[in-house]
């Protein structure tokens, strides 16, 4: 775990610096991570191929935090046709404001839980990879874990979606899934 702490977030800024979206309907949402016997809240954006666009770490779960998050995403990758939210009340408000700053079209969001069952799936693959009696020690600990656990998923699902018939072998993926 030594490793995850200190080269995590190097792997963060680095992944940061050369993702790009590539499809224009996003899902976010955030999901419950203990730290500490509380909870912080691990926000996260996938586009409609799956593949994990940003994520961040955060003690609280409100409206500034969802503004922050959303603004930074849309900044970085630009504009997207669609964006898909769960309807909690912080983040709608934070999407009409942004939608108010012309960051983005108020035909592109929708809001239904049931558009959003992309990302809730893909939340499985990263809280699993904790007990869930276990929680993390402090924040810093959580966001350095979480982000080489982040950083791995993402860089196996691109490599997972970038396989074609050409190449692939199902001999090689099922040696793949005993190893592991």
């Amino acid at each position: 775990m030594r490793w995850v702490h200190h080269y995590g977030p190097i792997f963060k800024a680095l992944w940061r610096r050369h993702q790009t979206a590539h499809a224009k309907s996003w899902r976010i949402d955030e999901t419950y991570i203990r730290v500490k016997g509380r909870w912080a809240y691990l926000y996260r954006a996938i586009d409609s191929n799956g593949l994990t666009m940003d994520f961040e770490l955060r003690k609280h779960r409100d409206y500034t935090v969802s503004y922050h998050f959303l603004k930074r995403l849309l900044t970085t990758n630009g504009r997207p046709d669609r964006l898909v939210t769960d309807q909690y009340r912080a983040t709608l408000k934070a999407v009409k404001h942004l939608i108010k700053q012309d960051y983005l079209s108020k035909s592109a969001h929708q809001c239904s839980k049931y558009r959003n069952n992309l990302i809730e799936q893909d939340h499985r693959f990263i809280k699993r990879h904790r007990v869930r009696s276990a929680s993390f020690q402090s924040i810093r600990t959580a966001s350095a874990t979480l982000s080489g656990v982040e950083i791995v998923h993402a860089i196996r699902k691109r490599t997972r979606r970038g396989l074609s018939l050409i190449g692939f072998s199902v001999v090689d993926e099922l040696e793949a899934l005993l190893a592991a």
